[in-house]
């Protein structure tokens, strides 16, 4: 079984490498004892996204219906013949993972299914479940079930996790309108997508993440400098995104260079092994100097 598990790990971590290089850097940076998990939770997550996503041509709500039954027996029975589920589940068992996030984020995939418009709630609704408890599930790897640590970063980490999706949203705008119909921002008609609604869009991913950076600067150490990265390369995608203009961005996906992404790498480096982990220590002014600097490309 050691050996099955192994290989099913293996599954998710190359799943990973495969569909986010930028994520992939992120969890290779956390401490050994949590990066199975994170490749294991991405792993499941990535699937379930491709299913309502890319599987046009399939009954994509059977296939879904169909992941999400094995998803819960493989939890209930501690094993699964699928290596993503089944290294999912290792996750879930092993760290604690509460049912319910599971629940939220399945519920997520399903609208995306049907759902090609969302009101306020709808939308609040969706974030919550695609973004946010993705975040948590991945809080609850980091504090290895310690309720009380878990509970103070609660927040800051579904903020991040809205952040997160908040700038996918922008930065596929192309794909989800013109070739998904979807429309996820409510009152937003992209027909006519106004230089105004996006700075109303960008305004709210700026106060996330300005919520989820408080969280960031008292992470386990076994997590702190990994979810910094992530923290920092969202960052700049955002600052691209910010001077690219409404017309430009319907029309074309932003990106950030792998030799950029290797840049912010070494900024992170910097911060968290220069100033021994403490990258929002007050005590320590050059630190909060970049701290700044980052917030300051997203709130100018």
């Amino acid at each position: 079984m050691d050996l099955y598990l192994e290989n099913a790990l293996k599954c998710s971590k190359e799943t990973t490498r495969n569909y986010s290089s930028s994520f992939s850097m992120g969890v290779r940076l956390l401490h050994g004892s949590v990066r199975d998990a994170i490749y294991a939770i991405y792993g499941f997550v990535r699937f379930a996204d491709e299913i309502v996503d890319t599987f046009y041509g399939h009954n994509q709500e059977q296939l879904l219906q169909k992941f999400k039954e094995e998803t819960y027996q493989a939890i209930q029975d501690r094993i699964s013949i699928n290596p993503i589920i089944h290294s999912f589940q290792w996750a879930v068992n092993t760290f604690g993972i509460e049912k319910h996030l599971v629940e939220s984020f399945l519920s997520s995939m399903e609208m995306d299914l049907t759902k090609k418009e969302y009101d306020a709630k709808e939308y609040q609704t969706y974030i919550y479940g695609s973004a946010e408890v993705v975040g948590l599930m991945c809080l609850q790897v980091f504090c290895q079930q310690n309720p009380k640590q878990y509970n103070e970063l609660v927040n800051p980490a579904r903020k991040l996790g809205e952040a997160f999706q908040k700038v996918n949203f922008l930065r596929d705008m192309e794909s989800d309108f013109e070739t998904r119909g979807r429309t996820y921002f409510p009152n937003v008609d992209f027909n006519q997508f106004t230089p105004n609604d996006k700075i109303a869009i960008e305004n709210e991913i700026s106060n996330d993440f300005r919520e989820a950076l408080k969280g960031i600067v008292i992470l386990p150490m076994n997590s702190r400098l990994g979810v910094y990265l992530a923290y920092s390369y969202y960052l700049e995608l955002l600052s691209r995104i910010k001077q690219t203009q409404a017309s430009v961005l319907i029309n074309q996906r932003i990106r950030v260079t792998d030799i950029f992404k290797i840049w912010i790498l070494i900024k992170c480096y910097f911060v968290f092994y220069l100033k021994r982990g403490n990258i929002g220590s007050a005590k320590r002014p050059s630190t909060n100097i970049i701290i700044e600097s980052n917030i300051q490309q997203v709130v100018a």
